[in-house]
């Protein structure tokens, strides 16, 4: 069976992260996954098919920019369209997988809607997923046109999230319009180390990919002196995409016990063991934080309109997993306030929620097929 999977990041790379698992979970299975980016090459990550990269200048994603740094125009979008559909039809899949969309990427129409129309009309037709996040920015002047593109070109609509903590509702009205197409897999996180470590004692801050976390840890490292992990070592992970720059910046700040690194292979492994987590709210370092069952801290991103990292802390820390400080409100005091609330509350555990969601959608995109 073979499993085309189109993927596009624009600013974190959190969505690269999400489909990188899934796809690993597809092979697993005895797919052949080819896995086509759009976004940034990013180390670390291998992808099938490399389409010429396109990134957004900010948060608000209203401008993007080639590999050059140069505005996208009409000729640049022609050719990328017909490079994805070249590799699209090179591959000839049985399944075709696009993260997202039609629920966000609404400015890669100019590739999506050819490629979804080609495959339609194909006459051994692929099945059509879609692969989408718990939580979507809720927008709903465009949820008549998602619901529209939803049922015209999708079989199903895979929602990588547990009703219990959010249902698809939250951020997107019309979800119930979408019937039997709607599936939740639980949150797709990968499998935790064989081996559990002996705790560490460590406060692991992170900001994801590092493109828009810098201030979160940098007042970390300020809040550190008046918490009650003062004295713990502290590692501090810039992300990939973080510059020379900001690590001098972190570095300067750093006391005796902090480590400053870009990232690390192992952070799973390092989550499973430490004392506390601090980090923004992102769909991956949220999932793998309730993998590891550690403590937290949680400072959702909020910059443009950007509310997705807001609702999803607020409803971790109703169920009690975690402790939060709005972007707003984060001060070094405020920050070392919440870090205290966490270190003094129980840890969370694993089996709140559905963590099974690469091995669930292997498992409905397989029935499907049969």
């Amino acid at each position: 069976m073979k499993l085309f999977f189109y993927v596009q990041h624009l600013l974190g790379i959190g969505h690269l992260r999400r489909a990188a698992t899934l796809a690993h979970a597809f092979t697993a299975a005895g797919f052949e996954v080819t896995l086509a980016s759009g976004g940034m090459p990013v180390q670390g990550f291998a992808v099938s098919v490399q389409l010429p990269p396109a990134r957004a200048t900010d948060a608000t994603f209203r401008t993007l920019l080639d590999e050059a740094g140069r505005p996208l125009d009409a000729r640049w979008k022609r050719a990328r369209a017909a490079r994805l559909l070249e590799a699209f039809r090179a591959a000839s899949p049985d399944v075709l997988a696009v993260e997202l969309f039609p629920f966000g990427r609404r400015q890669m129409r100019f590739e999506l809607l050819p490629l979804l129309e080609d495959a339609k009309r194909l006459a051994r037709r692929p099945l059509i997923v879609c692969s989408v996040r718990d939580l979507i920015h809720a927008n709903p002047a465009r949820d008549a046109e998602r619901l529209e593109l939803a049922l015209r070109f999708f079989d199903h609509v895979l929602v990588h999230g547990d009703p219990r903590l959010a249902t698809f509702e939250r951020t997107f009205a019309p979800a119930a319009q979408l019937g039997e197409r709607l599936h939740y897999t639980g949150y797709v996180v990968d499998e935790p180390p064989a081996a559990r470590a002996a705790p560490s004692g460590e406060v692991l801050v992170s900001a994801g990919g590092g493109a828009v976390g810098a201030r979160l840890l940098e007042t970390a490292l300020r809040a550190r002196p008046n918490t009650l992990l003062a004295e713990a070592p502290w590692r501090v992970l810039a992300g990939v995409n973080a510059t020379e720059a900001a690590l001098r910046a972190l570095e300067r700040l750093a006391g005796p016990g902090v480590r400053i690194e870009r990232s690390r292979d192992d952070f799973q492994a390092l989550l499973a063991v430490a004392a506390l987590s601090i980090s923004q709210a992102g769909y991956n370092t949220v999932a793998e934080t309730l993998r590891a069952g550690v403590r937290a801290v949680l400072v959702p991103f909020a910059a443009g309109a950007e509310s997705e990292q807001t609702l999803r802390a607020q409803l971790v820390v109703e169920r009690g997993l975690a402790a939060m400080v709005s972007e707003a409100d984060m001060t070094p005091q405020t920050l070392a306030a919440a870090i205290d609330r966490a270190v003094r509350g129980a840890r969370p555990r694993p089996e709140e929620l559905d963590l099974d969601g690469a091995r669930r959608s292997v498992e409905l995109v397989q029935s499907w097929l049969q």
